[in-house]
């Protein structure tokens, strides 16, 4: 199935993980999604490790269905080409810091003048406004301003780094996704296009839902292990006697029934009912000392025909062969050069479908001469480009 945005045309100029993230899932749902890559300054992804017949793997994923054009966009002539192509791929995602792209003649003004129903999405670490727009950053970053790591980690031993950049994919990937299909659809009924504006920190900062809620509109400071989804109360994480942990997730009376006479105590599911925090601690170094009592294996054989909301903690590999993961078709099988590379599917599921990976991330440029071609160039003023190094 050719895919539900088989009709987008997509510039990207992004490197590193946000913009290719949110690439990647547009490309997955059918959109033709051309990398400008510069050259000069190779996108950093490509030389992250592990490499498997040396392609980073991270690069074959996050730029899986994408072609590529190799552009220096210093030289005169790389811009005049990315004019060119606006006329078609009238959707650019760009990950520069605010002003960048103007300086290379390749800003939204400038190209919104060529094709005003043009679409460009900027995702920067603060914005495109404010005293922090010019401000380098990173994830961790990001999430320490945004409020989310104050009360993400343990009283004891402060914020933890998650194990997946946060801010990076829930707050730009995601969001630049939601922003730029909306633009889609109001350019389909106002045939206009428009500039969006994708903060990673303000998105993250919406992340808080819920605690974000109470903190704005109560005044209610969430703490480290100070409400109930992060650790102040019996909600947790349980080690194993094999050094394994266990999600313990029972919140409502039943599952929390079924929890405690799985473990052989009963009684305690009274306690784990009252809202006092001291029965809440006590109640977790009770199910602390139970889950202590056997190993991993024992737990998850326990467990697996028990509607209580406890499952195991898996590892990746783990997980990718875990018989829901599995049934759901969470990985498959793509084309990365000569060989066949196992990579995370496109999770979304379309009752039309999708079309199948076609190819993992493509070589720097390899779509060059085919695209410059299609404009109509020559092969000698394309040799003359590469001899100019405008082109790679």
């Amino acid at each position: 199935m050719p895919g539900p945005l088989e009709s987008l045309k997509i510039l990207d100029f992004s490197t590193l993980l946000p913009g290719p993230f949110a690439s990647l899932m547009l490309a997955d749902m059918g959109a033709e999604v051309l990398r400008v890559e510069s050259p000069e300054r190779m996108d950093l992804v490509r030389m992250l490790p592990p490499h498997v017949n040396g392609v980073s793997t991270s690069h074959a994923y996050l730029n899986r269905n994408k072609g590529s054009i190799g552009l220096n966009l210093k030289a005169r002539e790389a811009q005049a080409i990315v004019r060119g192509l606006i006329a078609e791929y009238d959707i650019v995602i760009e990950q520069f810091r605010p002003g960048v792209m103007d300086k290379l003649g390749v800003g939204y003004e400038a190209l919104k003048a060529i094709n005003p129903r043009l679409i460009y999405v900027s995702i920067t670490g603060y914005g495109q406004t404010g005293p922090y727009r010019d401000r380098a950053g990173h994830d961790i970053n990001y999430l320490a301003l945004s409020g989310l790591a104050s009360y993400t980690g343990r009283r004891d031993d402060g914020p933890v780094p998650p194990g997946m950049q946060v801010a990076d994919v829930a707050g730009g990937s995601l969001h630049a996704v939601a922003g730029l299909l909306a633009a889609v659809v109001h350019r389909e009924r106002t045939g206009e296009g428009q500039h969006v504006d994708i903060s990673m920190t303000d998105c993250v900062f919406s992340l808080n839902a819920m605690a974000g809620a109470a903190c704005l509109a109560a005044e209610v400071e969430p703490e480290l292990e100070g409400t109930m989804l992060n650790g102040g109360s019996f909600y947790d994480y349980y080690r194993t006697r094999d050094g394994r942990w266990m999600a313990v997730g029972s919140l409502e009376p039943q599952f929390l029934k079924a929890l405690c006479e799985t473990l052989g105590r009963p009684e305690l599911a009274a306690t784990g009912l009252s809202a006092s925090k001291s029965d809440q601690q006590k109640l977790k170094a009770e199910l602390t000392t139970a889950f202590l009592q056997h190993d991993f294996s024992h737990w998850c054989e326990q467990f697996a025909g028990v509607d209580a909301c406890v499952e195991p903690v898996l590892s990746l590999k783990e997980a990718a062969r875990h018989p829901q993961l599995v049934a759901r078709g969470v990985v498959q099988q793509v084309p990365v050069g000569d060989v066949m590379q196992l990579q995370m599917a496109c999770p979304i599921v379309f009752g039309s479908g999708v079309s199948i990976p076609r190819h993992g991330g493509k070589a720097l440029g390899e779509d060059s001469e085919r695209i410059l071609l299609g404009m109509g160039l020559t092969p000698e003023e394309i040799a003359a480009l590469r001899a100019a190094r405008a082109v790679g």
